[in-house]
């Protein structure tokens, strides 16, 4: 096995920074999408506690692909990044697209080099852990496989994609086989998961050698590798180019056909993660206060007053009373207000939408 220094030594964590997060409207919108919000009460955003889970592993070598519109928010964020170390995409063309041309981006710079992918609006518990898996997977990754981590599931879910192990791979820790990925299940076929035993959450974080990567996606896409490679060489394309890319996730476009080919190993995390997909996720994630027992809060707690009542409340800059009301969701963003349950969780990017019919694009 390789010095697990040296690997490390080569590895880029690239940091997709994508999406505009419609089940957490009002918070998260188009123009200040979740990953540039503090969504925690941690004072740091999601996007600043990504980086600074990585940094550990990787120094400096980081390297965020986001949307042009929040490019400069990005780097005002991570003013440590060098300006070739924020990369602007045109428009949304999907994971494989961003990720692919970091990963295209790297293969020039550093021929050797490894990256891990990371989303920039993921919570993580457990940080040692959490850098301990990342470790083990460049182990496996520089070995020639594409390699993600199994998030142990502590529950039942319907809202994550999952990945079936298969055996132990020889001469590595913990890390195993994967036969295949699977999709969003329904809640029987979740819970068989569950009981079973020998499946993962897909976390959507992958760790790979940066030529393996696209040589598997020419293999799939090559139109697609090709045009991502072209960019890589010739910057000055991107504009040009990029509307014509494949728009795909790279679960479908690398990971399900190298799974089915015996190229996808995963390494199983077991430290706390949630991608905050909702505001009942979110509700989760805050703080019991014992001032408002049975309320979560992010904002200022003095303007939040509450009696019989449980569920999350965002507090802006104005008192909000709740009286009486279970599971309740109430998100003052200052220019709109949320008012919702955490059964509809789920729903909330119909709010989106509705905004979009009555003529308020502003607010979304």
């Amino acid at each position: 096995m390789d010095d697990p220094t040296a690997v490390l030594d080569r590895m880029w964590a690239v940091v997709p920074a994508g999406g505009a997060g419609t089940r957490l409207w009002p918070l998260s919108r188009a123009g200040e999408p979740k990953f540039l919000l503090d969504l925690t009460g941690a004072g740091r955003t999601l996007l600043q506690q990504t980086v600074d889970r990585l940094v550990p592993l990787v120094g400096g070598r980081v390297m965020v692909v986001t949307g042009a519109r929040h490019a400069d928010a990005v780097r005002r964020q991570l003013p440590e990044l060098g300006a070739e170390d924020v990369v602007a995409e045109p428009s949304p063309r999907d994971s494989m697209a961003a990720i692919g041309l970091a990963a295209a981006i790297l293969e020039r710079r550093e021929p050797e080099a490894l990256l891990g992918s990371f989303a920039a609006d993921h919570v993580i518990g457990g940080a040692e852990a959490f850098r301990a898996c990342v470790a083990e997977a460049a182990l496996v990754a520089d070995t020639g496989r594409i390699v993600t981590i199994g998030i142990e599931p502590t529950h039942a879910s319907t809202a994550f994609g999952y990945l079936r192990v298969g055996a132990p791979l020889p001469g590595f820790r913990t890390a195993r086989e994967v036969v295949s990925f699977v999709e969003k299940p329904d809640a029987e076929t979740a819970r068989r998961y569950l009981a079973g035993g020998e499946h993962r959450w897909n976390g959507g974080m992958f760790v790979s050698r940066a030529g393996v990567l696209l040589d598997e996606l020419a293999r799939e896409h090559p139109g697609l590798a090709d045009g991502l490679r072209t960019i890589a060489a010739e910057p000055e394309r991107l504009d040009e180019l990029w509307p014509g890319l494949t728009r795909i996730a790279i679960d479908h476009a690398v990971a399900e056909p190298a799974a089915a080919r015996g190229m996808v190993a995963t390494v199983p995390g077991s430290f706390g993660w949630d991608d905050i997909g909702d505001f009942a996720s979110l509700a989760g994630l805050l703080p019991e206060d014992a001032g408002r027992r049975g309320v979560k809060v992010l904002g200022p707690a003095d303007l939040v007053h509450v009696r019989d009542s449980t569920g999350v409340v965002v507090a802006h800059d104005r008192p909000i009373v709740v009286l009486g009301l279970d599971d309740v969701v109430v998100v003052d963003a200052g220019d709109a207000l949320l008012v919702t349950d955490l059964a509809h969780a789920q729903d909330v990017k119909a709010a989106v939408e509705l905004l979009k019919d009555a003529g308020r694009a502003d607010l979304t």
